[in-house]
């Protein structure tokens, strides 16, 4: 079962328990001639919806690429995890304006056994199918199963807190619910603008996590003929697809034949092992003994002298076009990019009076 399966499955385990509880709960309520609790059951038909928002955008995610989308539609499983989110911040939204009148005018419950029964059912089942499908949404990396978990969850604890409320209101006579009901909400609207963070997150371009992309970096380097690696950058375009580039050293002796053969077993490694579309650019590295080799060197140990430079690489060099081109990858104190290349263009210069000096400022993607 691959992964889309295993979401659409585990979405389908949602909508049965939801269906099934709300059955009971309808069942009791017509044989207690209860309205509240017929009501009720009618409101856990409702809580199915998050799962049935998350097989939708699981299934318009399958949709193959198009001439207008030509990396697919994977990123509609975001949009879904930004509904469910948005369900569960307007729930919380609501029960703590619910909870904030109950402060100022407070009710005292009312439970028969019979209410009593549905709730402790309602509670038990709600955080086991809570706890089983945001576990599989992180097994997953699915933020909409996350999502649908903790609306389960939410669900679960609002109850619970209601139960214990009106425990202590018929015990000691103190009226805790719209205070419970309120502390909880506020939580509720917590997760869900957190939730609303992630998806939102990977539609606007996150950055590679530092983890992931040492990884990357370490597999790509254990390729015979690879002296560094730099300039990472990956796009998500749903958790299956990703596109990506990269820059490697080679040494210039390095013949085109060998660096086609050396860029096709990177770009196939980290397709079959990371699902990433990976572009390869080179940098040759000057070896042996010449002109171009000597200002490499000069050049490389002039700018890693800075202490607002990151990371120097990228050298280039050609006598016969007057011309020498350099990348540097600036500290984040530096504000002023142009300034900052004016400063370096003048220090190089002198190493190359008659020459064009270009240096190519660099940014950071990774964490």
């Amino acid at each position: 079962m691959d992964r889309s399966q295993e979401i659409i499955r585990t979405s389908w385990i949602g909508i049965a328990a939801n269906v099934l509880l709300a059955g009971f709960k309808a069942a009791v309520g017509i044989l207690a001639s209860s309205v509240a609790i017929v009501m009720d059951a009618v409101n856990n038909l409702s809580d199915a919806l998050s799962s049935v928002i998350t097989i939708v955008g699981t299934k318009l995610s399958q949709r193959p690429a198009d001439r207008k989308h030509p990396f697919g539609f994977g990123r509609i499983e975001y949009f879904s995890a930004i509904i469910i989110a948005v369900i569960v911040l307007s729930a919380g939204i609501t029960s703590l304006i619910e909870s904030v009148k109950k402060i100022f005018d407070p009710t005292e419950p009312s439970y028969t056994t019979t209410t009593l029964v549905v709730i402790i059912v309602a509670i038990v089942v709600k955080l086991i199918l809570g706890q089983y499908v945001k576990k599989k949404g992180e097994q997953l990396k699915s933020d909409a199963l996350i999502a649908s978990g903790s609306d389960a969850l939410f669900d679960a604890v609002i109850t619970l807190a209601t139960l214990v409320s009106a425990g202590v209101m018929l015990l000691w006579g103190v009226s805790l619910d719209g205070i419970l009901g309120a502390l909880i909400s506020i939580v509720i609207i917590k997760a869900g603008i957190e939730m609303l963070a992630s998806p939102v997150n990977e539609l606007l371009g996150t950055s590679i996590s530092a983890d992931f992309a040492k990884q990357i970096q370490k597999e790509v380097l254990d390729f015979e003929g690879v002296h560094g690696v730099f300039d990472l950058i990956l796009n998500n375009y749903g958790p299956d697809v990703k596109i990506g580039s990269l820059h490697i050293n080679v040494y210039d002796a390095m013949s085109a034949y060998d660096i086609h053969g050396l860029t096709r077993r990177i770009s196939t490694q980290m397709y079959e092992c990371h699902g990433i579309i990976m572009t390869i650019g080179v940098y040759a590295v000057a070896t042996g003994e010449n002109r171009r080799a000597e200002l490499q060197s000069k050049v490389m140990q002039t700018l890693a002298a800075h202490k607002d430079i990151v990371q120097v690489h990228g050298f280039y060099y050609s006598e016969k076009n007057n011309y020498l081109s350099v990348d540097v990858v600036p500290d984040i104190s530096v504000h002023d990019d142009v300034a900052f290349v004016r400063q370096l263009t003048t220090e190089l210069q002198p190493l190359v009076p008659d020459q064009q000096v270009v240096i190519v400022v660099d940014h950071n993607y990774i964490e």
